[in-house]
């Protein structure tokens, strides 16, 4: 029992570790695809070139409002059941959240074998996984030198 909880927590940690540079890349590519997109210019509406193409359409979408907005609308409209509303919402945010706590102790690190292990259950392929490890790993110490160590993660 304590060994496979040991492991079951050492995929854990692997797994955080490589979650943090990735969402980190995803993050500033999510950031980066509006801003090389706003600034094509496009000669029309249609481009085709020898190996891309792009074309603009313009949709008429009706929007959703926000949750906070129809919230507010209802506040308004209805003060009396607004604040009704409101404490109901507040309630519902003060329950409790049950966090798992995590971490290496001092002086342990985990082996590559346990970064390959979690990236296996993904889906690479040995050869795959190994040619991703290291500049996987030199990202994560990177990025984990600037926080702390311990995490946590929502269980409940």
């Amino acid at each position: 029992m304590t060994e496979q909880l040991e492991r079951q927590l050492i995929s854990l940690i692997a797994a955080d570790r490589m979650d943090v540079p990735i969402s980190s890349m995803s993050g500033k590519l999510k950031r980066m695809k509006p801003k090389l997109a706003n600034a094509i210019d496009l000669p029309g509406a249609d481009y085709s070139g020898e190996r891309v193409y792009a074309r603009v359409e313009v949709e008429d979408k009706l929007k959703a409002r926000t949750m906070s907005e129809a919230v507010s609308d209802f506040c308004t409209e209805y003060p009396k059941y607004g604040q009704v509303l409101t404490q109901m919402i507040e309630d519902k945010r003060a329950q409790k959240e049950t966090h798992l706590y995590f971490g290496m102790n001092a002086g342990c690190r985990l082996t590559a074998d346990d970064y390959l292990g979690v990236m296996a259950n993904l889906g690479f392929t040995e050869t795959q996984a190994r040619n991703l490890y290291e500049p996987l790993i030199v990202t994560s110490r990177t990025i984990s030198k600037k926080r702390d160590e311990e995490r946590s993660i929502l269980i409940a």
